[in-house]
C-alpha cells in the first residue's frame, strides 16, 4: 500500500475556535435559523461566531455581514446553508478568504447525475487551488457531542447530546442519527461525522482522526461505498494499531441496495463479498443492521477483548437460562468452568434446590431476598475463569426488577468483569432505566447478545494476531478500467513456472504432425491436448480440450478435432496451436487460486474448490495481498474443502504445505508486478498426496495492455 498517504489534521474542524454561518436566517424552521439556534442555544461554543447574509444586518441580536470577504478574520469553519446555485460562489469566497474548512449542507449535486458531478469537480478544483477542505455536500453537518458543539441544522441536536466513547463516521445522515439515538439505551456518542457526497473529505479521514482522538474508544461507520480503497485501509489499520475497534455496516449488498446507495450519495457500492473479505482482514467488525451495530459497539466500549473470553450466565429464570445457553452453544461461544471456591460461595448462599454450576439459576429466591443478588452475582463475576457475565432479564417485575438492576450496577462498580444485561421484555420499567443510567447498556435479545459477544471475542482474536508490519498491497486501479490482454495458457504457465509454481512439461504443436511428434517426445502413457488461444478462456465450452490421448494416431486426430470444434465457434485465426502435456497421475484434489485487481481495494486472492465446484458451492475464502505463510494457511483452513485436503474420514491427506507455499509464491509474483497484472487464475491447481507437491494444470494471466512483452 502507498506509504505516502497523508491524512489531514481535522482538529480545527471538530473543535473550531471560529465559525462563520453563511446563509444565517431569522426565518423560523429554515435551515439557516435551525443551525443558528443549534450553535447559540443548544451548544456550548465559546469561540467567535460570524453571521453572513446579504439581506440582513443582524439576527438574534448578532451583527450580519454581506459576504465572508467582509469578515475581519477568516474562520476555522464556514457552514454553508445556501441554495445549490449559490454553493460554488460561496465556496470560492471562503477559499479565497482563507477559511480552513467548509461544511456544505446543500444537496443536489453528484447524487443527481452528470451535471451534479460536474459541479462537484469544480468543488475539488477549489480545494486544489485554495487548500480549503470541504465537508459534504449533501450532509447533515458535524456533531461534536463530547465538545458540546452541534454544527447541524437538525432539530434533533437539542435532544441527542449524550456524550460517550463511541465515534460515528457515516456518509448518509439518517442511519448515523439512528445510532446516536441509542443513547436512550445508554450508548453515548462522542463525535458524529457525516460527510454526505464526500466531494473532498471522506469517511477514511474521520476514522483516522477518531483513531487519534483521546475521547474516542470505539469507531462505528455506515458505508454506502468506499471511494478510495488504499486510503480506507490505511485509516482502518491506523485505528487497529491505536487499539480502536471499528464496527461497520455496509449498505448496498443487494442489487436493490446498490441502486439505492448510488441514488443517495452517488457512492460506489462495490462487491459485497470483496468488501466483507477486506473488512475481516482489517479487523473491522461487520454487522448487518443498526441494532447489531449498537450491540457490538456498546460491547466493545465495555472493555478490550482478548479473544479467549469465557462466559457465565446468571438469572432467576431457569427456562431463560436454558435458552441463553442454547444461544451460547449455537454461537460456538464457551461457558466458563467455575473454580471450586466459586461453587462453594454460590452453594453457601443459594437454596439447596438452586442450580449454579454455570448457568447460575438463583431461582425466585432473589425476588424475596434482594441481598442474595449482591453476593451471588459478585461471586460469579469474580470467578477467575469467567470473563463476561450475561444476565438475561425475561420480565419486568416492578420493584423486584429495580432491586436486581441496582445490585447489578453496584456489583459492576466493584468488579472488572463486564456484566451484560439482556432486557427481554417489551415492557420497559424503572429497572431498565437504572441499568441504562448505571452504564450497563442493556441488550434487547439473547440472539443479539450472542452475536455481539461473538463479534467482541472475534475482534480480540484478530487483534492478537495483528502483525505490526503488515500492509496490504493496495494496488487499486484507476477509475477508468485499463485495456488488457490475456496470455495464452502456455505463456501463462511459463510465467508462473518462473515464479516457482510447478507446471506439466508441455509442447505447443502447430500441426497434426507436430502434435504426434510431441506425444512421442513427452513419452507419457497419456497426454492432454488443449487449444492455445489468447481469445479463448473457457476451452472446454468450445470443444478445445481432449484428454486421455494414448497414441500417436490419437494425437493427430485430437489436433484435427480440436481445430474443427473451435473453428465452429471462432475464426480459425484465433487458434495459435495446441498444447500437448502429460496427464497427471491420480490421486489429486483440484482447487482454484484466483488473484484479481479489485477496483477499490487492489489485488485480492480467492481460494476454493476447483473445477466447476467453485461456482456451484461458492466454498471460497479471500485475502488481500500480500499473503504470508500464516494468512495463506488460514485461508485454506477456513474453507470446507480443507476437510478433503486434510484427509476426510480416513482418506490420505494432500500436500497442504506445498499448496500454502505456492499461494505465497503467486502472491509474491503479483506483488512484484502489481502495476501490470490484472488477473491471475489457476483452475485447477492439482494438490497431490502429502509430500508430492502441487501442479498447475491451467493458468490464465491477464495483463495491462502494453506490458505483456516486458521481462519477468
Amino acid at each position: 500500500m502507498n506509504s505516502s498517504i497523508v491524512f489531514p489534521d481535522l482538529a480545527r474542524l471538530v473543535n473550531p475556535q471560529s465559525i462563520a454561518l453563511v446563509g444565517a436566517s431569522d426565518k423560523a424552521d429554515s435551515i439557516g435559523f435551525r443551525t443558528f439556534e443549534n450553535l447559540t442555544k443548544y451548544s456550548q461554543f465559546q469561540g467567535r461566531l460570524d453571521l453572513v447574509n446579504p439581506g440582513r444586518k443582524e439576527i438574534g441580536g448578532r451583527a450580519c455581514v454581506p459576504t465572508i470577504r467582509d469578515l475581519e478574520a477568516a474562520p476555522d469553519v464556514a457552514i454553508l446553508a445556501v441554495r445549490a446555485d449559490r454553493v460554488l460562489e460561496s465556496l470560492r469566497e471562503c477559499g479565497e478568504r482563507g477559511t480552513r474548512f467548509t461544511i456544505v449542507f446543500t444537496s443536489g449535486f453528484g447524487e443527481t447525475g452528470a451535471d451534479g458531478r460536474a459541479v462537484e469537480a469544480e468543488m475539488r478544483d477549489i480545494v486544489q487551488r485554495t487548500g480549503m477542505r470541504i465537508y459534504g455536500p449533501n450532509c447533515p453537518g458535524l456533531n461534536n457531542i463530547n465538545g458540546g458543539l452541534g454544527m447541524s441544522f437538525s432539530p434533533a441536536w437539542r435532544i441527542d447530546r449524550k456524550p460517550g466513547p463511541i465515534g460515528v463516521a457515516t456518509q448518509g445522515g439518517g442511519l448515523g442519527r439512528s445510532f446516536m439515538q441509542a443513547m436512550d439505551r445508554g450508548v453515548g456518542t462522542g463525535l458524529w461525522c457525516s460527510g454526505g457526497n464526500e466531494v473532498d473529505l471522506e469517511v477514511s479521514d474521520y476514522i483516522h482522526y477518531m483513531a487519534d482522538a483521546p475521547d474516542i474508544e470505539v469507531i462505528v461507520t455506515v458505508l454506502e461505498g468506499v471511494r478510495n480503497g488504499p486510503r480506507f485501509m490505511a485509516a482502518a489499520l491506523h485505528a487497529a494499531r491505536r487499539g480502536k475497534p471499528i464496527v461497520a455496516l455496509k449498505v448496498g449488498k443487494s442489487e436493490y441496495g446498490v441502486k439505492a446507495a448510488q441514488s443517495h450519495t452517488a457512492a460506489i457500492a462495490g462487491s459485497a463479498e470483496i468488501n466483507s473479505a477486506v473488512f475481516r482482514e482489517l479487523g473491522i467488525v461487520e454487522v448487518d443492521d443498526i441494532d447489531e451495530m449498537i450491540d457490538a459497539a456498546s460491547m466493545l466500549a465495555r472493555g478490550k477483548p482478548t479473544g479467549r473470553e469465557k462466559i457465565a450466565l446468571y438469572s432467576f429464570s431457569g427456562g431463560t437460562l436454558a435458552l441463553a445457553a442454547d444461544h451460547v452453544g449455537i454461537a460456538k461461544l464457551e461457558l466458563a468452568k467455575f473454580a471450586p471456591h466459586t461453587l462453594d460461595a454460590l452453594g453457601a448462599a443459594l437454596p439447596s434446590y438452586a442450580a449454579f454450576d454455570n448457568p447460575v439459576d438463583v431461582t425466585a429466591e432473589v425476588l424475596v431476598d434482594s441481598a442474595l443478588t449482591d453476593v451471588t452475582l459478585k461471586a460469579t463475576a469474580e470467578d477467575p475463569n469467567t470473563d463476561l457475565v450475561v444476565v438475561p432479564i425475561p420480565v419486568e417485575y416492578g420493584r423486584t426488577t429495580e432491586l436486581l438492576a441496582q445490585s447489578m450496577v453496584k456489583v459492576q462498580r466493584e468488579v472488572a468483569t463486564p456484566i451484560v444485561p439482556v432486557w427481554m421484555s417489551d415492557r420497559s420499567g424503572a429497572g431498565q432505566r437504572i441499568l441504562i443510567e448505571g452504564g450497563l447498556m442493556p441488550m434487547r435479545s439473547l440472539r443479539g447478545a450472542a452475536r455481539a459477544l461473538t463479534r467482541y471475542i472475534g475482534y480480540g482474536r484478530w487483534l492478537s494476531k495483528l502483525r505490526a508490519d503488515w500492509q496490504p498491497l493496495g494496488s487499486a486501479t484507476q477509475k477508468e478500467a485499463p485495456s488488457t490482454v490475456t496470455l495464452t495458457e502456455a505463456e501463462g504457465k511459463a510465467v508462473v513456472a518462473r515464479a516457482g509454481v510447478p507446471v506439466p512439461a508441455g509442447i505447443v504443436a502447430s500441426s497434426a504432425h507436430e502434435a504426434a511428434r510431441a506425444f512421442e517426445t513427452l513419452g507419457a502413457a497419456q497426454v492432454a491436448m488443449k487449444v492455445v488461444s489468447a481469445a479463448i478462456t473457457h476451452k472446454t465450452d468450445v470443444g478445445g480440450v481432449r484428454l486421455g490421448i494414448a497414441s500417436v494416431a490419437e494425437a493427430r486426430a485430437a489436433f484435427e478435432g480440436i481445430c474443427a470444434s473451435v473453428g465452429a465457434h471462432h475464426e480459425p485465426s484465433v487458434i495459435e496451436g495446441v498444447l500437448v502435456e502429460p496427464m497427471l497421475a491420480k490421486p489429486f484434489a483440484e482447487v482454484v487460486v484466483g488473484i484479481h485487481r479489485d477496483p477499490v481495494f487492489g489485488h485480492v486472492c480467492t481460494f476454493g474448490l476447483g473445477g466447476v465446484g467453485i461456482e456451484l458451492f461458492k466454498d471460497v475464502s479471500r485475502r488481500l495481498l500480500p499473503l504470508t505463510p500464516q494468512s495463506a494457511r488460514e485461508m485454506v483452513m477456513e474453507t470446507r474443502c480443507y476437510q478433503l485436503l486434510a484427509g476426510h474420514r480416513g482418506q490420505a491427506a494432500f500436500d497442504v504445505d506445498a499448496l500454502v507455499e505456492v499461494l505465497v509464491r503467486l502472491s509474491d509474483l503479483v506483488a512484484r508486478h502489481a502495476d501490470r497484472i490484472e488477473e491471475l487464475e489457476i483452475n485447477p491447481l492439482a494438490v497431490r498426496p502429502q509430500g508430492q507437491g502441487v501442479t498447475a494444470l491451467d493458468a490464465v494471466l491477464t495483463l495491462q495492455q502494453g506490458t505483456e512483452t516486458l521481462p519477468w
